[in-house]
């Protein structure tokens, strides 16, 4: 579909995808986001739905000023994704001895590496640029450096949550690992400290909700929350850059005798912001569940955990800020699907894939989120399709 149009106070809202199916709550948050003097534009994508300040699913550019709360609070969340030279003739019957390998391999949940990992011992790691990286934190916010030595060891972990490690394979039975997290809870503390110092400034005082405060250009606040940002969004990606490695090494010992063999890594976050210049202005944009698509792009939206996921390129659609959906999204709150739903229904949707049935995991659910077919159908000019996956194991945190 192409987008709809809705009208806002600044900026229209540009929306891919009915608007009469987003939730009331959902929708005012866009109208909210839509007042303020800074927006340049809007678009929503089609995995829409209610979130802390703004909603998720929704890609907001402004020129001068950038809102936290919209960036959300695990900075720089996002996939990974390899294609492998395995192929379904390759594996067991059993997937369950390889599901354990790589969770010995991966911590979970608020787990944690004893040691931090050595970057330079696994697999394919992009050490270039790694060298200075740690340097850099000597320059965040003091008041996260306390959490130093919890963030080196817990660089190249899972977290809890919609994070998850996926052994796939597309229609063609060419095998995929792709893997969910972010930036853990270095990434969470510096979003909530930085949250809390745009609340403060004058200038959003008055401002409609109190969780779209914003940090404007030459402002020391501004430099210092970029500062943050921008070391955030990297350790994301050097944590799935780590989880991918150590996930590969897996792959290599178990099926030893296949001399298993990976294509390039695709990676693209879904919670950032990017400098990008759109008619002749430079912008701050800011993708909250929502990846890049621009031209030759490629991007990864997965569904649930019983579902299936799609690699995609994307066809460099301005209109929606060169961006796409980050996945399938939630139709319904955790505490929601915890009441809907059981244990046996969670056997029944997750059935072929070796994974967590008990109640700890029920608010993942396949049922609590959007069919992830009609999710891509609504974005057709925003990405071509180049594989759809299907998961046999799924790891979650």
């Amino acid at each position: 579909m192409s987008y709809v149009e809705v009208p806002g106070a600044k900026v229209p809202i540009r929306m891919w995808t009915d608007p009469a199916t987003v939730e009331d709550v959902a929708m005012q948050q866009l109208r909210n986001v839509a007042t303020l003097p800074w927006i340049k534009g809007l678009a929503v994508m089609p995995d829409v739905h209610y979130g802390k300040g703004a909603t998720v699913g929704s890609v907001i550019a402004m020129h001068g000023a950038v809102c936290p709360a919209a960036v959300g609070v695990d900075i720089g969340c996002g996939m990974s994704a390899v294609k492998t030279s395995l192929t379904a003739n390759d594996l067991p019957g059993d997937l369950s001895r390889l599901r354990s390998k790589i969770e010995q391999a991966i911590p979970v949940g608020r787990g944690m590496h004893d040691e931090p990992v050595d970057p330079g011992r696994v697999y394919g790691f992009p050490t270039s640029g790694f060298g200075d990286f740690w340097s850099r934190f000597d320059y965040v916010a003091d008041a996260v450096k306390f959490r130093r030595e919890r963030a080196t060891k817990q660089m190249g972990t899972l977290g809890a949550g919609n994070h998850f490690v996926e052994f796939c394979v597309d229609e063609s039975g060419s095998v995929w690992l792709m893997l969910h997290s972010g930036s853990r809870n270095i990434g969470k503390e510096l979003a909530e400290y930085h949250i809390g110092e745009a609340q403060k400034l004058p200038h959003n005082q008055g401002l409609i909700d109190r969780d779209l405060a914003v940090f404007v250009a030459d402002t020391p606040q501004m430099a210092a929350y970029r500062n943050d940002l921008f070391w955030a969004q990297e350790y994301a990606r050097y944590n799935r850059a780590v989880m991918m490695g150590l996930f590969q090494e897996v792959v290599r010992r178990e099926f030893r005798k296949a001399r298993v063999t990976f294509e390039p890594v695709i990676s693209c976050h879904h919670n950032y912001v990017a400098e990008e210049r759109y008619e002749g202005m430079d912008l701050l944009v800011t993708r909250k569940g929502a990846i890049r698509a621009g031209s030759g792009d490629f991007g990864i939206i997965p569904g649930s955990m019983g579902t299936g996921s799609y690699i995609v390129k994307g066809l460099g659609n301005e209109q929606s800020f060169n961006s796409a959906s980050h996945g399938a999204g939630r139709r319904m709150s955790r505490n929601a699907a915890k009441r809907r739903f059981s244990t046996r229904d969670l056997e029944e949707q997750t059935q072929g894939v070796e994974c967590r049935k008990d109640s700890g995991v029920v608010d993942e659910i396949p049922g609590a989120y959007k069919p992830i077919e009609k999710v891509i159908d609504q974005q057709r000019d925003l990405v071509e399709v180049v594989a759809k996956l299907k998961q046999l194991i799924c790891v979650k945190g």
